[in-house]
């Protein structure tokens, strides 16, 4: 029978964080920057009600889950900034995401991107990474010659925009504190533009991007920006973690005037060719929705997307309630229900008090009827 222990990351000990890595080494599905124990010791000194769970079986351990809470809902470490999570253990050992829901005993497990056994749990999600076994201008070559319309076309944009405001000049590696500011309240301006849910709104998220870039660990984790200028101006910022040999762009932003010119993807790219000179050989986009990814991405990574309910009453409702709205067809209950659930994850993991949330879900609320009502 695997047992669980709840503890607190500052009570890690050194054996712990030894094992840890050795964890994380051992298994490739874990090299993303969010596995590490330094990530974890991070956030969970800022995001409120964090915890790691110890598994033990046989009286040794087996694994390590950071995670918090928010009322009854257990949530990954981090959510809903975190990009990848799951249970560090060595291949093989780790308890699916069905024992660790039960384990941790919350109303609900919420996960967005979970990595390791699901047992079927939710549904399969898929991630974009570029990787580049035989560097940059290899991938270059055979994505230009993939999609030469699109790469010539961003070549254009590249002259246009030197054209228009002066020389094209990337700063990499960037810990400015103050760009940081700027490039978060970019985030929150388009969160308004679009009617997403700031995340920034809360503080905690803020201090937690903060805190990763102060943090540099055993020469190979971090967190620094990267920032395009075209003569004076600042046209955009990206925001990433690295560890051993993968790249994660985590929050990227531009000036929306420039939209025409393509600087975020102009300085992706030009973060790929630097990276790669670097050591870097996987470049983690996240998940693929935007449709700029397509043209980048060669590999793919496989998540699950699930919420596990206790046993009960709330679980037999939620379950009713898509079945009712499947009967229109086309299962619209289910894919209303994933809209939701989705919007209210944001909501629920970065507001901590239930004023906060309520306030959250109204204005989802209303951004929903506007747009539904709003004339053609």
């Amino acid at each position: 029978m695997v047992q669980v222990e709840l503890i607190r990351a500052d009570a890690l000990t050194e054996a712990d964080i030894a094992r840890w890595r050795a964890m994380v080494a051992a298994d490739p599905a874990l090299a993303s920057p969010y596995f590490r124990p330094e990530f974890t010791q991070v956030a969970a000194a800022i995001s409120p009600e964090a915890a790691v769970a110890v598994f033990h079986e046989g009286g040794e351990i087996v694994g390590y889950f950071p995670h918090q809470r928010r009322g009854g809902a257990v949530q990954p470490l981090a959510a809903p900034m975190n990009d990848y999570h799951g249970v560090i253990a060595f291949p093989g050992q780790a308890p699916d995401l069905g024992e660790v829901a039960r384990l941790l005993n919350g109303a609900r497990l919420n996960v967005g991107s979970w990595v390791g056994p699901a047992d079927g749990l939710g549904q399969v999600r898929d991630t974009c990474q570029v990787v580049m076994p035989d560097g940059y201008d290899a991938w270059y070559a055979e994505r230009r010659r993939e999609f030469g319309k699109y790469f010539k076309d961003k070549e254009r944009a590249r002259r246009s925009l030197e054209a228009d405001l002066g020389p094209i000049r990337v700063e990499h590696k960037v810990r400015d504190p103050a760009l940081l500011d700027h490039l978060i309240q970019l985030k929150r301006d388009q969160y308004r533009r679009t009617g997403r849910h700031d995340v920034f709104a809360c503080g905690w998220t803020a201090d937690l991007l903060h805190g990763l870039m102060q943090t540099q660990g055993q020469g190979d984790f971090g967190a620094s920006m990267a920032a395009l200028w075209a003569g004076d101006s600042l046209c955009a910022i990206e925001y990433s973690l690295h560890a051993r040999g993968c790249y994660h762009f985590w929050f990227p932003a531009y000036v929306p005037e420039l939209a025409r010119c393509s600087p975020g993807i102009l300085l992706s790219l030009d973060t790929m060719r630097r990276g790669a000179e670097d050591g870097y050989d996987e470049f983690d986009f996240g998940f693929g929705g935007e449709s700029y990814k397509k043209y980048f991405c060669n590999a793919q990574r496989q998540v699950a997307e699930a919420v596990v309910l206790r046993p009960g009453l709330g679980a037999r409702l939620s379950q009713s309630a898509v079945g009712v709205l499947n009967l229109a067809g086309n299962g619209r209950g289910e894919r209303l229900r994933t809209s939701v659930r989705r919007r209210w994850a944001a909501i629920e993991a970065c507001e901590v008090t239930s004023a906060d949330r309520l306030k959250g879900a109204a204005h989802a609320a209303r951004t929903a009827l506007t747009r539904r009502f709003a004339p053609a």
